[in-house]
């Protein structure tokens, strides 16, 4: 199973955080992690709510 920082990794590199990658983050954030992928989960965060990272389940129902 990936880690919560290779999904990051990921969706920081392609500027794009697919469906299924939200839905595997989903999965992992209900299992045990570190420091590391929290920090990383938290890198995700910001860089979506600035634009960095579009995500395509906002653009499905248009929010933007």
């Amino acid at each position: 199973m990936a880690r919560i920082r290779d999904v990051v990794q990921e969706a920081l590199a392609t500027g794009y955080l697919t469906v299924e990658a939200e839905d595997q983050l989903r999965q992992l954030l209900t299992t045990r992690y570190d420091l590391e992928d929290f920090n990383a989960f938290m890198t995700l965060q910001e860089a979506a709510m600035t634009g960095k990272v579009k995500q395509e389940s906002r653009e499905r129902c248009g929010i933007k």
